[in-house]
């Protein structure tokens, strides 16, 4: 049994994640077998693989900066609508203007990060629920679509699509599979090793007990067994296919924003801000800056996701980001984030958002409706959710609370902690 303990606090990385990473890897090889099993094979195939990553990116990019506003005790319902908005501009511009394709790229960004001054303003400067702003923003920019195009369809350059239909270019000898997705998958594996062997130095140097042996050779070889696994099948894709370029440009950001919210005193004073205010505003928190820096980052992750839907999809619609909002919102619930703000990570919403995109999916592979598949996913959303609070209510395994626990104070005496630590942040979580 206490081998057992080991191997569920320490497999996917200590104590502060690793019920959540239980929880929600289980969740997502659950759905992965299913319709693995109901489609007769096909959900793991490179095809299949290669499609998912490549139809799903953009959600799970709209899913990190979800993240981050539901953590500061936010919600945006406009992403949709401003992604939307973003790829009709950068469309119309390259369309009218000649712009070439990084310089559609560097407007549709420079667009989103108005709008998202233009939404962080009235949020954090004025005080207007981001609810109701960002409730305005849908309609508003919505209808700018609409006026911009005229309600049709702009279609964009060749170049411009590789961002978001474009794959590895094959270079170097004839192996069979993709060489540079193949190199891509090594170098995550070194980073892998590096990273455990790296943690087990600074448990060594802090005078910490070191995770038993066992437990970082299982988890290794856990990890690398799927790096190997994925890495193959999308190596191994038909002719002219290999790693989705928006599946690199998804990675980069996970990486990035994993580490500013895990590493940095910017990314913790929007953990303490969502878990509590008005303490986080006592310890020094600039409220307003947070605030601001977050519904802003949120629409400059939504131009992009808008603009690697539009280079994908080869033209820019009215119809285009549609319910983007609710998937992200969604993905980032499952992934454990807290309703009320202060928890919740960027690895937990990308898990999240591949379980929801793997369900969509195989919905899809096995015939279900449209209609039916909405439903399923409601109320699988609710569900999880659901079962997690239950539990909690319960005093027996729970998700959230498992996340939650690092952040509570053993002791009611004592110093509050700073904000920065997200001990007195998460205390007395509020809702924006």
């Amino acid at each position: 049994m206490s081998r057992f303990k080991d191997l569920q606090k320490n497999l996917f990385g200590g104590s502060t994640s690793n019920a959540r990473q239980f929880g929600m890897i289980f969740a997502l090889l659950a759905t992965i077998l299913f319709f693995q099993i109901k489609t007769n094979g096909l959900t793991l195939t490179s095809g299949n693989l290669i499609n998912v990553v490549s139809q799903y990116s953009y959600i799970l990019i709209l899913a990190i900066g979800m993240l981050m506003v539901i953590v500061a005790g936010h919600i945006d319902l406009s992403v949709g609508s401003v992604a939307a908005f973003v790829g009709i501009v950068v469309a119309k511009a390259m369309q009218e203007w000649d712009l070439s394709w990084w310089t559609g790229i560097l407007l549709g960004l420079a667009v989103g990060a108005l709008v998202g001054a233009w939404q962080g303003f009235w949020v954090a400067y004025i005080g207007v629920p981001a609810f109701i702003v960002t409730l305005a923003g849908m309609l508003l920019f919505r209808g700018g679509n609409q006026y911009i195009g005229n309600a049709d369809s702009v279609p964009v350059p060749e170049a411009f699509k590789k961002i978001g239909a474009g794959y590895l270019s094959e270079i170097g000898p004839n192996t069979g599979y993709n060489n540079p997705t193949l190199l891509l998958g090594l170098v995550a594996c070194l980073a892998v090793i590096w990273r455990e062997y790296r943690a087990r130095q600074v448990r060594f140097a802090m005078g910490a007990e070191p995770t038993p042996v066992w437990v970082s050779l299982i988890r290794l070889a856990v990890m690398l067994g799927v790096i190997v696994f994925a890495t193959l099948r999308f190596a191994g894709g038909r002719v002219g296919t290999s790693f989705p370029i928006s599946g690199i440009i998804l990675a980069v950001l996970v990486i990035a924003y994993a580490f500013y919210t895990r590493n940095t005193a910017g990314g913790r004073y929007i953990y303490a801000v969502g878990g509590n205010a008005r303490a986080a505003e006592l310890s020094g928190v600039k409220l307003k800056r947070v605030n601001f820096f977050v519904m802003m980052n949120m629409s400059v992750l939504a131009a992009l996701a808008g603009m690697i839907f539009v280079a994908r999809s080869g033209a820019s619609g009215p119809q285009d980001g549609l319910s983007w909002e609710l998937d992200a919102i969604a993905a980032v619930f499952i992934g454990g984030a807290a309703v009320s703000g202060g928890l919740g990570t960027i690895s937990g919403s990308i898990v999240g958002g591949l379980v929801m995109a793997l369900l969509t999916n195989g919905l899809q592979l096995i015939g279900t409706g449209t209609d039916k598949t909405q439903i399923i996913k409601g109320l699988f959303l609710l569900a999880a959710v659901a079962f997690d609070v239950y539990n909690k209510s319960q005093g027996r395994f729970s998700i959230i609370g498992s996340i939650s626990k690092p952040f509570r104070r053993e002791s009611t005496g004592g110093p509050s902690a700073p904000a920065g630590t997200g001990q007195e942040a998460a205390k007395t979580p509020v809702a924006g």
